[in-house]
């Protein structure tokens, strides 16, 4: 697959993920419309793309890592973990913590919406697309957006066994990585510890 048909069929993946159309993602993937129809050509051609979509092929031949987290304070840590997950794939998909999620495992005082949250995290350059994920059973993003990976944070709390059998069950293929700590450690509590009420003055 050449750098266009690759860069078409990534923008694909995540319109299929997102619920975009291939049009908004290649706009924001700075990829124009003469590019597109090339990469769409070619990789219709070669059995990875039908009337607009990716065909089985065409998704099998995209590595997806998915990754997840609350994001309320971005810092060091999150850039470190984001560009491990990263380098896992082709295409990083995060999952951010609804609001009702972030609250029950953060505290009630958050810094920011959950839309907001979500926003400041697609803007990284490591992140290719970037969702809210769902209230209810935390299986339920791994099957709408059915990665190659699923990459546990550092200090993520999930326990590696529930979440490769959880994920097990969904798709046997399914991989779970569990990211290194960066050095030096530092986490979102760290920062609230040290700043306490201050941190709304940042």
């Amino acid at each position: 697959m050449d750098e266009v048909q690759g860069g078409v069929a990534r923008a694909a993946r995540i319109a299929q993920i997102t619920g975009d159309t291939l049009h908004a993602v290649c706009r924001r993937r700075l990829i124009d419309t003469r590019m597109m129809e090339e990469g769409v050509s070619k990789l219709q051609k070669n059995g990875l793309m039908e009337g607009g979509a990716l065909t089985r092929l065409g998704r099998d031949s995209i590595r997806v890592v998915l990754s997840g987290g609350v994001f309320d304070i971005i810092h060091p840590g999150h850039i470190h973990t984001l560009n491990a997950a990263r380098s896992l794939g082709d295409l990083l998909v995060v999952v951010v913590a609804t609001d009702n999620t972030a609250t029950r495992t953060k505290g009630p005082k958050l810094q920011h919406s959950q839309e907001q949250r979500r926003a400041l995290v697609e803007a990284l350059r490591a992140v290719d697309a970037c969702i809210i994920g769902r209230q209810g059973d935390i299986f339920d993003t791994v099957r709408a957006v059915m990665p190659d990976v699923v990459a546990l944070g550092y200090d993520q709390i999930h326990h590696e066994k529930f979440i490769a059998d959880g994920c097990r069950q969904i798709n046997p293929r399914i991989q779970v990585a569990r990211l290194q700590s960066p050095v030096p450690d530092i986490s979102s509590s760290d920062i609230k510890q040290e700043y306490g009420k201050d941190i709304h003055r940042i």
